[in-house]
């Protein structure tokens, strides 16, 4: 794994994005496109303000979306669909994207529908965020590392909803959903590279855990670890708990 620690959100996501935009353009010249899956949340909103703005054929890149609540209108200000569209699909000129859509009455279509697409060609980035309970998309602790289709119908712990609520997407914890449906473990690590973007103070613990532990579903974004081409930016803040000799330098380890 690579780790980049920078001074603050706004560089790590500029970092990151420029990191992105260099591996898209890549698979665009060696493949003809690129298929990429997204995650959403407050910390990555410096990454989509700085990746909207790189230089890439947008028309050759296939988005997949990561997970949304199942229950959740698209016009409610916590949809993840709501969220991409306003924050990525109207500021470029896409050449395709999947939304997963947790609100149609069908679930099951839903899932098939998602599987098909999945199955279609290799997914070549994901942008994994990392959950105050080190979560990776919705698969909250313990997470299910076994799981072989590329999205599943997930319950969200109580960490999880009060997170989404210190962040001011929902009221309280009862207005969390209980569900979402979300990419797996599995579908995560199928991508060819994978870019986590996680800063602030808040993500300081998980990260340290993540970092320090052994592969375990208790810390979900443990599996990270073991990927093959995995690129974790951190600012100052959240890699604050990190032993001085890791985090003063930009490192592969």
């Amino acid at each position: 794994m690579q780790i980049h620690i920078y001074q603050d959100a706004d560089t790590i996501g500029k970092q990151a994005a420029a990191d992105a935009a260099a591996w898209v353009n890549a698979c665009i010249q060696e493949k003809g496109r690129a298929r990429i899956v997204l995650s959403t949340g407050a910390s990555q909103f410096p990454f989509f303000e700085h990746f909207v703005q790189q230089p890439i054929d947008w028309a050759a890149v296939e988005m997949f979306h990561l997970d949304e609540y199942i229950g959740l209108s698209d016009s409610h200000v916590a949809s993840f669909r709501k969220y991409l569209k306003e924050r990525f699909t109207s500021r470029v000129p896409l050449g395709k994207a999947h939304f997963v859509d947790g609100d149609s009455g069908d679930v099951a279509l839903s899932l098939s529908r998602l599987e098909q697409l999945i199955a279609e060609a290799p997914l070549d980035l994901g942008l994994i965020g990392i959950g105050e309970n080190a979560h990776i998309a919705f698969n909250d602790p313990p997470a299910d590392f076994s799981a072989r289709t590329a999205y599943r119908v997930v319950d969200l712990d109580d960490d999880c909803k009060a997170q989404q609520v210190r962040e001011g997407w929902f009221r309280d914890l009862d207005d969390v959903p209980k569900q979402a449906i979300s990419m797996t473990v599995r579908g995560i690590m199928s991508c060819s590279k994978i870019i986590s973007v996680v800063p602030h103070e808040v993500k300081a613990n998980a990260i340290k855990r993540t970092l320090e532990s052994d592969l375990t579903n208790l810390i979900p974004a443990t599996m990270l670890k073991t990927h093959a081409n995995w690129s974790l930016y951190l600012d100052h803040a959240s890699a604050s708990l990190l032993p001085i000799r890791l985090a003063t330098a930009t490192k592969t380890v």
